[in-house]
């Protein structure tokens, strides 16, 4: 029995740490832009994200074929080499932290803004990101919400123009409204 209880105690540590670790493989993004020949809408709601409430670390993962499109000729479109390339670049990845993280008190309902800072990845470009969002507390259950804007698009290599037409059907900012449920890990 005595080593029963060391090994329980020895393990509280373990537990914890497992507690702070929150995860949604349903997280939903839905990008919005408008071009010269039509606004583009597309869901996808295979977004995964992982939330350490003790440090603010937070990742958001995005397969990109994973975008669903009103119309079948959009996500082809999308897909191919000369916008997102998803059969190389299969993933957007935001790995960044809660800047403001104190001011969440995660034992309370209640609806908290929140900064993360970071870094954005998109076709192997990764560039600095900082964005608003909020954390909702309800019932001891943890969402997260937010509207951002992902500028200067062709910075990451997206829809640049072929050496058939000079004319850019990107536009250059998209705007990205992300909501996911989380559930510890």
């Amino acid at each position: 029995m005595k080593k029963l209880s060391v090994l329980l105690i020895a393990l509280l540590p373990l537990v914890a740490i497992a507690q702070n670790k929150y995860v949604t493989k349903t997280g939903h993004a839905k990008i919005f832009s408008h071009t010269i020949a039509e606004d583009i809408t597309a869901n996808n709601y295979k977004v995964t994200s992982t939330l350490n409430t003790e440090t603010g670390d937070m990742v958001f993962v995005t397969p990109v074929q994973s975008f669903e499109f009103e119309k079948a000729l959009m996500q082809k479109h999308f897909n191919t080499e000369n916008f997102m390339n998803s059969a190389v670049y299969p993933k957007i990845k935001f790995k960044g932290k809660i800047k403001n993280l104190a001011s969440v008190n995660w034992d309370k309902d209640g609806k908290y803004p929140l900064t993360v800072v970071g870094n954005l990845t998109i076709r192997d470009v990764t560039k600095p990101m900082s964005q608003e969002g909020t954390i909702t507390i309800k019932n001891g259950k943890i969402s997260a919400s937010s509207v951002f804007m992902v500028t200067n698009i062709t910075q990451y290599h997206v829809g640049k123009p072929t050496k058939k037409s000079k004319e850019n059907n990107v536009a250059d900012d998209i705007k990205v409204t992300y909501t996911g449920n989380y559930t510890l890990r």
